[in-house]
């Protein structure tokens, strides 16, 4: 009993190690995108608020918070104001299969998991656009949650053709097989549609259609201010941490006890960014139809070509 209560609370402490990290991470990880930005636009950036502006994140965050909270007059207050909760809640479950060897959710099948609470994430959307009651937001919500649907069909094949080709549900098992090589050589078609479809699944550019500022003026966050916006952005910035782990975890090795595997999240988020200075928006009918009619075709004839070439290497070596 004692030591069920010793790792238990070991757990506890583990978790909110890794929320307290993650939003550290995420005010960190605005002041690097701001100043990529910065740099390719031949500016400084954020310079003034301490030493190189490393303090800038927490000056605009007790700014936000210090805002008035205000809310539509003809909102549907009580879905309005929990919606960014549900968003932030969802990503703060997302991060808890961080594999520790104490955790609670970390077991065999924590891809499922990790499954079923991302295709929740679209509720937080819904109920975002549909309880501000403005056009704007509506419309937003709409083309978000289009948008999300459609792509995580092709990141659900593309995430569970990698699990079939280690034959387990278990991220941790993404250890064993990566010792020698990275699953990014022996796959590297399916990461690149699995990639494609984390832009879109984050709406991040070129595929952030629910946010176009000429058409939309921010999308189904519209009517948020104070607290509420600033749970959307933690939001939104811990997902691209967390797609960008995932990729880092499924095809550029899995060792996370080494420096290399943080180095390449760095670098992964550093593309993220990358492609919101280099790439142009594309047209919302052009996006639909590159889901359905390009992408989706693809990643099946690709599924079933290695599930082909999984199973002769199967019948060659195991018969």
């Amino acid at each position: 009993m004692k030591q069920l209560y010793i790792y238990m609370m070991n757990t506890i402490i583990l978790m909110l190690m890794i929320i307290m990290m993650m939003m550290i991470s995420v005010a960190f990880s605005t002041l690097f995108e701001r100043k990529i930005l910065s740099y390719m636009h031949y500016r400084k950036g954020p310079n003034k608020v301490s030493m190189w502006g490393l303090l800038q994140p927490f000056s605009d965050a007790m700014k936000l918070m210090s805002k008035e909270f205000f809310f539509p007059k003809v909102s549907n207050y009580n879905f309005y104001y929990i919606s960014p909760m549900i968003m932030l809640i969802l990503i703060m479950m997302l991060w808890l299969i961080y594999p520790f060897k104490m955790n609670l959710y970390n077991w065999n099948l924590n891809s499922m998991y990790m499954l079923c609470l991302m295709s929740m994430g679209v509720y937080g959307l819904m109920i975002a656009g549909w309880s501000s009651n403005s056009c704007f937001s509506m419309l937003g919500g709409m083309r978000s949650i289009a948008q999300s649907i459609s792509y995580e069909v092709i990141f659900s094949i593309t995430f569970l053709l990698n699990l079939l080709m280690i034959n387990s549900l278990s991220l941790n098992m993404l250890f064993i097989y990566q010792k020698y090589t990275w699953l990014l050589i022996l796959m590297w078609p399916t990461s690149m549609l699995l990639l494609m479809s984390m832009l879109a699944e984050l709406n991040r550019t070129p595929f952030d259609l629910s946010e176009g500022e000429s058409e939309l003026v921010s999308g189904f966050n519209i009517e948020y201010s104070s607290h509420g916006f600033v749970l959307i952005f933690l939001s939104e910035y811990s997902s691209i941490m967390f797609m960008m782990f995932i990729f880092n975890l499924m095809y550029m090795g899995s060792n996370l006890f080494s420096l290399m595997f943080y180095f390449s999240l760095m670098m992964l988020i550093f593309f993220i960014f990358w492609t919101r200075i280099t790439l142009p928006r594309i047209r919302y009918d052009l996006l639909m139809y590159f889901c359905w009619i390009y992408l989706l075709p693809i990643i099946l004839i690709l599924f079933m070509y290695f599930i082909m070439f999984k199973s002769l290497i199967e019948i060659l070596f195991f018969m």
